[in-house]
């Protein structure tokens, strides 16, 4: 899917962090702002969270938002008791 975002506007730059759902494609989630969606691709996922993230701020606009700079994400691993 093709984004649709315009050179003409002003754009916040958010994170998404992508993740294969047991029962087949793939979760996603926005952590600045909790937003969660999925799709078949990581493709869809993205296009997904979008347009949910864009819904969200439509109703509860972010002040004084911070974006999360230079971000990655890993992962790490802990012991389970059994």
């Amino acid at each position: 899917m093709k984004s649709t975002i315009s050179p003409n506007v002003r754009h916040m730059k958010l994170t998404a962090v992508i993740w294969p759902s047991e029962e087949g494609g793939y979760c996603v989630l926005n952590p600045e702002t909790g937003c969660a969606s999925q799709g078949e691709s990581v493709e869809e996922a993205l296009a997904n969270i979008e347009e949910a993230t864009q819904a969200y701020l439509d109703e509860v606009p972010l002040k004084n938002f911070h974006p999360i700079s230079n971000t990655f994400v890993t992962t790490f691993e802990i012991p389970t008791r059994a």
